[in-house]
């Protein structure tokens, strides 16, 4: 026996089995070592340890011995033979065999206990290898500490790769290195799910999504872990290739169906099998199941109510041996045999011969060979969705909505072409009884079918007579015009909607995105106007600071104009303030006009006045809300809409969170899709935009804290508890102490959390001043009688780094790259960081400046910026601003050719709705939005044209009649 192959440097990793069998790949029909060592020459795999003799003394910690059969399985190996490394085999008390996971060179860890435990996922672990033959195991068990390990490493004489005919392993952040440390990808693309079906979850989703697999691996991982998308996005890049944060939702989403699917299926199964239905052909097709619409086609028959199918009542007269024979052996097959004259359904040779087809038409239908060619075929083919006015409708319908589905009522597309907003419309006209819809499939699709079935799949065995022919034929025909097309239809029908409602609710999500980073005006006083007639027009002016200075109510379209206009005059002079904010509801255009008037006669000189149109959506909702009556007690529900038009201006973001984000406005045909799906979305859209421009936790309110990804209405109130208890916080670690936020929750949030650090400089001096030396705050432990938080050692002294976006977890690369750069934390945001790091980064580069720091490009350019930021960086400054005027065009100004300036009020699947100041928005054809006419900053983005966006416009038409105006996109301001 050659001696024992060399070790890797590897990750421990624990194979386990309740029958103390050893793995599948370490299989074996021979249990001499005779035949072992013949065949270990040709792959060196290090043998398990020989267990002791009968009369030989057991050495110390030696493997327990085993059954015949489980040593039996522990000679042979199915590796490839070009694969010459070898897995080492440590020998552990508890019977376990210990994989080592391969090291990158130039790591350069510390060394760490001999015995600490590693970090290990709760349930899914990364698979260590990923050679050809080499299957990866998983166990939910903790590493078995016998073998002394130090670092999680062994002795490591020469790197060898150990993955072939694969791409690379990327670098990645792995959930035991979350700092950044670079390691291979051995994660593999197999995940464990709660709900086994015959499909890999992990390469449906990356059919479905385009994502690659390795990144649908570790999203799901990710998503298991419960990190949220803000985070993901932020601190995991090197896990998800980057992916923007609309993507990650969308994997979520069609994993969450996948596993809704998996669930279904497997409740399904489990009612079956009591029932005593469940077949093992019933139960391959229901695990094949991808979608909710095919297991409802596969279980349809076996519903509580059902009566059954045609099928299942010819299979209980005993017609399925005739239908199997019929296939099978067709030349001992006698269908007169099974004629009875008082039995109904086999009373007649025509009865029984119905009775075979329905039965076979049942097995084609469900057959997944069968029903995957049908569909490839519908691929190939023109086919098409049609709608046309309902007669009830044109009867009895109301002429004003019938008007509105006017382009529909005779209407045919292509599938492949057909827009989403098409297929939304024709929903709704069909859900009121206005359309009839269908979707047409061409003869010659049912025509290659049929040969297909007949001559190919379903071809018998042996001769068939004519009259038997022609039962085969009418069997495939019923089958597809009875089962298969209609299921055809109703996956079309369901895919197009479903698609339509995922690319609606993405652009909500996007619309809703460039509304909440629209960038705050600082530094103003502002007059907020919502508009109306009967009950006037509501104003409040608020101060740069948020505070409400005044509000008043003025009556500017009931003849009173010209005695108003001074009172206005008076509280503009009389508080500074020059902006003017109007509110885009009732009278929106009338008031506009009242104040370009003015502005225009100079009538408040010497105020420069200005002003701009904001959408009030929801603001109704909110001033009668709660936590309007919480913040605003003393005020008149209709005065808080002018507070909140003003805010939206001031810091739009912390002003719309306040509002449930379906009320804000983001789109057309909101009520048309999953309102499930649109709030979630939404919801999550919050959560990122919230988390991405951070707030700063000692002066944010509770409702935008509860935003902070990894927080929630709980954990919110119970900050501002701990911060109104204790004063404000000092660093990031503190937040450790708050009730409720445990480990993985800090990990969520921490890196969205910011702190003023003149504000707690400034704080820290006066503490010291007042306790003579220390500068300690009370601790959480001990707060009050209630059983609390243990008290952990959290450090009270600021970090300057607790300004930037960079994640505590890699505060030691951040020190390490100062320290490498000559730098020091007193200069973060100024001037000389920046120029100490170009002159590194110049010189070494971005990934060698990562790989000598021992962390990935990703992270060091994370922190790169965070160093770099001045304080005080807002993201929202790169957005948009509020397009504030001082005139405006009427509709009849306007001709063919025009330039004008606006901003951009909706953007929908068939183009972009743009205010241009004439009292009626201009459309922007999707096909005139070209990538060539975007800025790069858009492009880069990949968010198109949004709500809020100031773009220059040529007019292409103007209908004066039907006021509707054609806009060009020239280019984005």
């Amino acid at each position: 026996m050659s001696s024992l192959p060399r070790r890797v440097k590897s990750e421990a990793k624990v194979l386990t089995s309740e029958d103390n069998e050893l793995p599948s790949f370490l299989d074996s029909s021979s249990e001499s070592e005779e035949e072992e060592e013949a065949w270990e020459p040709k792959s060196k795999i290090a043998k398990r340890p020989r267990l002791p003799k009968k009369n030989e003394a057991k050495p110390k910690k030696a493997a327990a011995p085993r059954s015949a059969v489980a040593r039996k399985k522990v000679k042979k190996v199915a590796i490839k033979e070009e694969m010459d490394v070898s897995l080492p085999v440590a020998p552990a008390e508890d019977n376990r065999i210990q994989l080592l996971k391969p090291k990158e060179e130039d790591v350069g860890t510390k060394p760490e206990t001999l015995h600490q435990k590693p970090v290990v996922p709760k349930k899914t672990q990364i698979n260590s290898f990923q050679g050809k033959n080499v299957k990866s195991l998983e166990s939910d068990e903790k590493p078995s500490t016998s073998v002394p390990i130090v670092g999680n490493q062994v002795k490591h004489e020469k790197s060898e790769d150990l993955a072939f005919d694969e791409p690379p392993f990327k670098k990645i952040k792995s959930t035991t290195c979350p700092e950044g440390r670079p390691v291979k990808n051995l994660g593999g693309n197999k995940v464990k799910e709660e709900f086994e079906m015959n499909w890999d979850i992990v390469q449906v989703l990356s059919e479905i999504t385009n994502v690659e697999p390795w990144v649908c691996a570790n999203l799901i991982r990710l998503f298991q872990e419960e990190n949220t998308i803000p985070f993901i996005a932020r601190y995991r890049k090197e896990l998800i290739n980057n992916l923007e944060a609309d993507a990650l939702r969308e994997v979520q989403q069609t994993l969450e169906e996948l596993r809704t699917v998996a669930k279904k299926t497997h409740t399904m199964i489990q009612k079956l099998k009591k029932e005593g239905k469940l077949s093992g052909c019933l139960l391959t097709a229901l695990l094949n199941c991808r979608t909710l619409e095919e297991l409802d086609h596969v279980s349809a028959p076996y519903k509580t109510g059902s009566k059954g199918t045609k099928a299942q009542r010819a299979k209980q007269l005993g017609l399925e041996p005739a239908a199997l024979s019929l296939l099978q052996n067709p030349m001992e097959l006698n269908l007169f045999s099974y004629i009875r004259p008082n039995t109904k359904g086999l009373s007649t040779i025509q009865e029984v011969e119905a009775g075979v087809q329905h039965i076979l038409a049942d097995m084609f239908a469900k057959d997944k060979v069968t029903l995957d060619f049908i569909r490839q075929l519908c691929q190939k083919r023109y086919i098409c969705i049609q709608s046309a006015l309902a007669k009830m409708s044109s009867k009895s319908g109301n002429e004003k909505d019938i008007d509105k589905f006017q382009l529909y009522h005779e209407f045919s597309c292509n599938i492949k072409n057909i827009q989403h907003h098409q297929i939304l419309a024709i929903n709704r006209g069909e859900n009121l009884k206005i359309l009839t819809v269908k979707v047409n499939i061409p003869d010659g699709v049912k025509n290659e079918f049929c040969w297909w079935c007949v001559n190919e799949r379903w071809r018998p065995k042996q001769f068939l007579k004519a009259e038997l022919m022609r039962i085969l034929r009418n069997s495939v025909e019923d089958a597809y015009k009875r089962l298969i097309y209609p299921l055809l239809c109703r996956e079309f029908r369901s895919k197009l909607t479903s698609d339509a409602e995922k690319e609606s609710v993405m652009m909500f999500g996007r619309n809703l995105r460039q509304l909440l980073l629209t960038s705050p005006v600082r530094g103003r006083t502002l007059m907020g106007v919502d508009p109306g007639y009967k009950h006037g027009c509501k104003l409040a002016i608020i101060s740069p600071t948020s505070q409400i200075l005044h509000t008043d109510v003025v009556y500017l379209h009931s003849g009173q104009g010209f005695c108003e206009a001074e009172k206005i005059k008076r509280l503009l002079l009389q508080f500074n303030c020059s902006t003017v904010v109007i509110g885009n509801g009732t009278a929106c255009r009338e008031t506009e006009a009242y104040f370009a008037d003015l502005i225009m006669k100079k009538y408040f000189a010497p105020l420069d006045v200005v002003y701009c149109i904001v959408s009030e959506a929801g603001a109704s909702i909110y001033s009668v809300s709660p936590e309007a009556s919480k913040e605003m007690p003393d005020l008149d529900p209709n005065l808080r809409s002018a507070v909140s038009i003003a805010r939206r201006v001031q810091d739009p973001l912390a002003e719309l969170v306040k509002i449930e984000p379906k009320h804000i406005g983001v789109g057309m045909y909101q009520h048309d899709v999953s309102q499930t799906l649109l709030k979630a979305t939404l919801d999550s859209v919050v959560e990122e935009c919230v988390s991405f421009v951070g707030v700063d936790i000692n002066i944010c309110s509770e409702i935008l804290l509860r935003h902070i990804a990894g927080l929630n209405a709980n954990r919110a109130k119970n900050i501002i508890e701990w911060r109104e208890k204790n004063g404000p916080f000092i660093n990031r670690e503190q937040l450790k102490e708050v009730k409720g936020l445990g480990p993985k929750s800090f990990q969520q949030c921490a890196g969205f959390i910011r702190f003023n650090q003149e504000y707690i400089k400034t704080f820290c001096s006066n503490k010291k001043t007042e306790s003579g030396s220390h500068t300690v705050l009370t601790k959480a432990g001990a707060q009050g009688k209630k059983k609390s938080k243990p008290t952990m050692c959290v450090s009270h002294q600021p970090n300057p780094l607790d300004q930037t976006c960079i994640h505590p977890e890699s505060y030691s690369i951040a020190m390490r790259f100062l320290s490498f750069i000559g730098g020091n934390t007193n200069e973060i945001g100024k001037a000389d960081m920046q120029q100490k790091v170009n002159a590194v980064i110049q010189k070494e580069g971005l990934e060698g400046t990562a790989k000598r720091l021992n962390t990935t490009v990703h992270t060091l350019q994370l922190i790169i910026d965070g160093l770099t930021q001045p304080e005080g960086f807002d993201i929202r400054t790169d957005f948009d601003k509020p397009d504030f005027k001082r005139s405006i065009v009427c509709f009849e100004d306007l001709c063919v050719g025009a330039v004008l300036t606006g901003k951009v009020e909706n953007a929908t699947p068939f183009g972009v709705f743009v205010d241009i100041g004439v009292g009626k928005a201009g459309l922007i054809p999707v096909r005139n939005i070209t990538e060539a006419k975007l800025s790069k900053v858009k492009q880069r983005r990949s968010l198109g044209l949004g709500p809020g966006e100031r773009v220059e416009v040529k007019v292409l038409n103007v209908d004066i009649p039907r006021l509707r105006i054609t806009l060009d996109l020239i280019r984005v301001l």
